[in-house]
């Protein structure tokens, strides 16, 4: 016996005709009477008489429609239970600054929409410091840039971040035009994170694909540290898109990399589903639709969206 059998008998006693109870159910009549006919061979009796003018239920029809509405009103009710019992709990989200800039806010406000009965805990940090707080489950999930296949993490690939050439316009030596190859920058100062980040990890690795030896005239390893002394003049800076979200840096020439190599990934990694709270399998699927949706409307620089595609558990090989 199945709900939709027990709504169609209802609705034809409701109407006392097979028509009617067809239209409002938005069904055709012969599906409708065959429902109806299942749903009595299963009881092994008549419950609707035919009559000239429509149909009209039978004792035992009667006696079943009494009993019926009761079953879906307590079937109602339990939708309704459910809809109304909100999800709870807590999860933390990890993000490195560059992402937190141009997602944090989005997510947060996102969140509490959907969501408001979850305390969440928003951790801004390197991203390897994340991947270490990560493996020791001090964090629920982060937005992270390198996949690492020793973890039994499950990552979903999002998207791919442009990165940009960004300075004072009237930097000497700052790129003009649509876009710049690594090797026209010449002697242009650079202002970069300092070896164990996997921004400069990026970089140094598009550095010598491109047979480029930039000169970097200061390691920073804060983005709004580095930023401040980009806006200073005292050099330019390679950094994904998000690092422009912020206002203070509106002000900023940004010029992108030609080169298809310089690009970060961006991957939700959180430990494995069987681990991750409801709440943070929530909140992993409102990251990755603001993520989405930022990207749609032109608010996260030089970002291009992944292939839809579903998350995948790395497991300890």
């Amino acid at each position: 016996m199945e709900l939709r059998q027990l709504r169609y008998f209802l609705a034809v006693v409701e109407h006392g005709s097979m028509g009617k109870a067809a239209l409002e159910l938005g069904v055709v009549t012969s599906a409708l009477s065959q429902q109806i006919s299942r749903l009595e061979s299963e009881l092994a009796t008549r419950l609707l008489q035919r009559t000239s003018s429509g149909v009209i239920p039978t004792d035992a029809g009667l006696a079943f429609w009494r009993q019926a509405q009761l079953a879906l009103r307590h079937v109602d009710d339990a939708a309704q239970a459910a809809r109304a019992a909100r999800l709870s709990g807590h999860v933390s989200i990890g993000m490195a600054p560059s992402t937190a800039s141009v997602l944090g806010i989005a997510f947060m406000q996102a969140m509490r929409e959907r969501y408001p009965d979850v305390r969440l805990r928003m951790v801004e940090s390197l991203s390897g410091y994340l991947e270490s707080m990560l493996s020791a489950r001090q964090i629920d999930l982060a937005v992270l840039f390198r996949e690492q296949p020793s973890q039994r993490w499950s990552v979903l690939p999002l998207l791919d971040e442009r990165l940009f050439v960004i300075g004072a316009e009237n930097l000497h030596g700052m790129p003009t035009g649509t876009s710049a190859r690594l090797g026209q920058l010449g002697d242009l100062g650079l202002i970069l994170p300092s070896g164990p980040h996997g921004l400069r990890s990026l970089l140094s690795e598009a550095f010598k694909r491109a047979k480029y030896e930039p000169r970097i005239v200061a390691e920073v390893d804060g983005l709004a540290l580095l930023m401040d002394f980009v806006r200073s003049g005292m050099g330019a800076t390679i950094q994904p898109g998000a690092a422009l979200a912020r206002a203070e840096n509106a002000s900023l020439a940004s010029v992108p990399l030609a080169e298809a190599f310089a690009a970060r990934p961006n991957m939700i990694t959180s430990v494995s589903d069987e681990e991750l709270s409801p709440a943070g399998l929530a909140a992993r699927v409102v990251l990755a639709d603001v993520a989405r949706q930022l990207v749609h409307e032109g608010r996260w620089p030089g970002a291009r969206l992944r292939g839809e595609g579903s998350s995948r558990n790395l497991k300890t090989r």
